[in-house]
Formats: C-alpha cells, sequence, structure tokens
C-alpha cells in the first residue's frame, strides 16, 4: 500500500487561522482535516479540504474507487466532492461506505444517473471492496450522531493498516478485534494534546500514549509497526515538544502531503538539502522522531562574539528532544564509524567551511588536505552502521558570488553533496517548508 496523507490536522486544523497562541504562532507546519489517500484508489475520509489536498500533491481524484467515511462531522464528509466528480462525466463506479450518519449528509449530492454505491457499515461487518479487505470496528466518538462512528481496518494483500479517527480510548470490542493484528501502520487520532479536561470523545497525549500501550499489549502493535498521530490541533504543544512525547510511545506526529508505504525498507542513510530557512533541519529532525536517543552532530560550533550565532544554536538546542545528545565536532568521519545509534549531522556546510579554514585554502588555496577530508567523510558515510541524516545547504541555484573564495565554497560543497547524494537511500530537497523527494540516478 501507498498511503499519502491528505491532511493530518483536526476540524480547524494547525494553526488554526483564527488564533494567535503560542502553538499556532510557532507551528512550522501547517496541517489540514484529516484524511487519506490509499494507492490512488481508496479515501480515507473526505472533508472539504481533502480534493483540493490532493491536487496540491500532485494526485488526481478520477481513480477513486472507494470513500470510507468513519463518520458524519462535517470535517470528514464534504459531499460536495461527489458533485464535482459528476461535473466531469466521470462513469466508473464508485462505492461511497460509512455509517447512516455520513451517507445521509451524501445521497442528495448524487445523480440519479451517477453509478455510485452507497454502502451502510456498522462494526462488525467485514467488507470487500476491490483488492481491499475492509473490518469496520467501533470508535468511541460522536453521541450526537447517533453514536455510530466507525473505525476501519484496511488490508491488502500482506498490508495491513488501522485507520482510527476520531475516537476516544478505543471500547473493549475494537481492543478485543485488533488483537493480534501486527499492523504495518496506524493512524491514531491526538487531538487535545496537553488539554486534559477537554471532557470529549478524543484523545490527548496521557490517553493517547495508553491506548497506544493497549495496543502494544495486545499485538495490534508490534516492533516494525509506524504509529502515526493524526487529528492534531493547537491544543498540542509545538512540533519539536509533541515529537519527543510521542517517541516515549513509539509514535510520531504525521505531517500533510507525507507518504507512508507499509513493509518498504526504511532509508538508513538520508541527505536533506534546502535554502537558507527553507525548513531543512526541522524535516531532518522529523526522520528521527521516532527515535529514543539520537547523536546530533552538529558541526557549525562556538563562535565568540557573535550573539547571532549563538541566539541560532540555541533555539535549535530548545527544540531537540531531552534524550539527544549533541556533540559539537568537525570530526564527522569518526563520529560516523563509532556511531551507536541514529545520527543527525547539521551541516555539511559548516563542515566544509571548517575543514577548509583548518587547511588555510583561504591563503594559499591548496585542495590537497579538503579533498581528503572530502574522501574520508564519503567513506564514513557509507559505512555507517546506524540510521544517518546529513543537512546541507543547496548553494548552487543563486548568483555567482562574486568572490574567488565564494565560488570556491560553492563548487567544493555541489561536489560533496552530490557524492554524500551517490552514497544515501534517499535525497530531499526542501523548498518553502516542503519535501520534494529527488528520484534516484
Amino acid at each position: 500500500m501507498e498511503i499519502l496523507l491528505l491532511g493530518t490536522g483536526s476540524a480547524d486544523g494547525w494553526p488554526n487561522p483564527f488564533c494567535r497562541c503560542d502553538s499556532c504562532r510557532s507551528a512550522e507546519v501547517v496541517r489540514g482535516q484529516t484524511a487519506a489517500l490509499v494507492d490512488d484508489v481508496l479515501l480515507l475520509d473526505c472533508g472539504p479540504e481533502a480534493p483540493r489536498a490532493a491536487v496540491r500533491y500532485g494526485r488526481s481524484l478520477d481513480t477513486v474507487r472507494h470513500i470510507l467515511f468513519t463518520h458524519g462531522h462535517w470535517d470528514h464528509v464534504g459531499p460536495m466532492a461527489l458533485l464535482m466528480r459528476h461535473w466531469t462525466g466521470a462513469g466508473a463506479p464508485l462505492d461511497v461506505v460509512g455509517p447512516a450518519s455520513a451517507l445521509v449528509l451524501c445521497r442528495d449530492w448524487v445523480g440519479p444517473d451517477d453509478p455510485v454505491r452507497f454502502v451502510e457499515v456498522a462494526p462488525g461487518d467485514d467488507v470487500r471492496l476491490g483488492d481491499y479487505r475492509v473490518r469496520v470496528l467501533a470508535a468511541a466518538h460522536g453521541s450526537d450522531l447517533g453514536a455510530d462512528a466507525v473505525l476501519y481496518d484496511v488490508s491488502r494483500g500482506a498490508d495491513r493498516i488501522f485507520w482510527a479517527t476520531d475516537t476516544g480510548p478505543l471500547p473493549d470490542a475494537t481492543l478485543a478485534a485488533v488483537a493480534g493484528a501486527g499492523y504495518d501502520a496506524v493512524f491514531l487520532e491526538e487531538t487535545f494534546g496537553n488539554h486534559t479536561g477537554h471532557g470529549t470523545e478524543h484523545h490527548d497525549l496521557p490517553s493517547f500514549a495508553a491506548t497506544v500501550a493497549q495496543l502494544r499489549a495486545s499485538g495490534a502493535v508490534v516492533e516494525g509497526t509506524d504509529v502515526v498521530a493524526v487529528h492534531l490541533s493547537h491544543h498540542n504543544p509545538n512540533e519539536v515538544e509533541l515529537t519527543a512525547v510521542l517517541a516515549d510511545s513509539g509514535a510520531r506526529p504525521g505531517r500533510d502531503g507525507e507518504v507512508v508505504t507499509p513493509g518498504q525498507r526504511r532509508a538508513t542513510r538520508t541527505l536533506v538539502l534546502g535554502g537558507v530557512r527553507s525548513g531543512k533541519s526541522a524535516h531532518a529532525e522529523g526522520l528521527l522522531a521516532g527515535e529514543a536517543k539520537v547523536t546530533y552532530l552538529a558541526t557549525g560550533g562556538v563562535r565568540e562574539g557573535d550573539t547571532e550565532w549563538a541566539e541560532r544554536v540555541r533555539l535549535h538546542r530548545a527544540r531537540r528532544p531531552a534524550s539527544w545528545q549533541t556533540v559539537e565536532t568537525i570530526e564527522v568521519a569518526e563520529a560516523l564509524r563509532a556511531a551507536e545509534s541514529p545520527v543527525l549531522l547539521d551541516c555539511l556546510g559548516t563542515w566544509l567551511t571548517a575543514r577548509m579554514d583548518l587547511h588555510r585554502v583561504w591563503d594559499d588555496g591548496a585542495l590537497d588536505g579538503v579533498n581528503r577530508d572530502i574522501d574520508e567523510f564519503v567513506d564514513a558515510w557509507r559505512a555507517c552502521p546506524t540510521v544517518a541524516v546529513a543537512v546541507s545547504n543547496e548553494v548552487g541555484s543563486g548568483v555567482v558570488p562574486p568572490a574567488a573564495s565564494g565560488r570556491l565554497f560553492r563548487d567544493l560543497l555541489g561536489v560533496l553533496n552530490a557524492r554524500i547524494a551517490a552514497e544515501s537511500d534517499d535525497v530531499v530537497l526542501m523548498v518553502a517548508g516542503r519535501p520534494l523527494r529527488l528520484p534516484a540516478q
């Protein structure tokens, strides 16, 4: 399966567009209403924002043959999508599946000759939709809807996922039904963060942790399960703190536009490129969000008397989980070879600058020492025994630097980036906070 997260936010998203709270003002990731597109064929919820999100992420919905609604709340059911489809003259059949509260909102948006089949479901149902087996499970949500909200256990071949939004702590019948499932991925709602007095049928951080623990104890969540928190709101702390708290449960926050591929081998070496303030460091940190312990190789060093640099360093340190170990060093080859836990190296540009300073390249222009350092770094990157993520500046897209030293640095960093990319499993280019995965050669 391929699951594209069209949205990972609550009804009002995160940040809330009308809010100026600390959580909203500090949000580095914009999250829309929670929905997902599976294999370009099956939609899990389809609120009013989902169709446009699909287009934004380069997908068409013309191949969708099944829509699964969890309940009738407006952020999960956007029936206008059915009319949009009708206007194109679509002739392919479409299954619209969900509890009565959701389907009643959709029926008037379908023309009499539209090839749309409504399938009303309830907890305990087991239905076949094309290549997918869908088990319908009870949610703890929606007393204002007649208490008919549902969750979905979706499998295709050997892949199996659990779509669990919206719900509070899972009913006993649902916990029993998922026992031993060994899901590849679980998408579990976590709406209220540190606000535990909400009195609603949603999860907050403590109840989320308790539910994940129950799923682990029952064998629904196993060692390889990707546990992704969705339906996130501004009641949560900032991204870095949230990531650290979720990591304690072996979970992580989902991000809009993220593609989850159950069973795919995790990249062991990832290079994240980007310009200034492109979001490259935050994205790199997010890649290791689920790791309890990470060695952060900070290559920028300490610049005595530079208050602006000191503030940058302070902010970077403040957003890292407390369990991460920061090592200030430019001897990165040795650190990579000796790594016993995942490594995040930030960044190649400051490392290269330090090596050029060390070899006095700016004085005599001799590059032999720097070239040897680059060779050693590439060898160590290739041999690193743990998961490793490196951040680097993409400096080749701007104007030609006016000074010879600037041109030399640009050229050497371009060479270093290309060599590290060639030895990486995954290369991501960050543009305006959006990750673009670069294809292999």
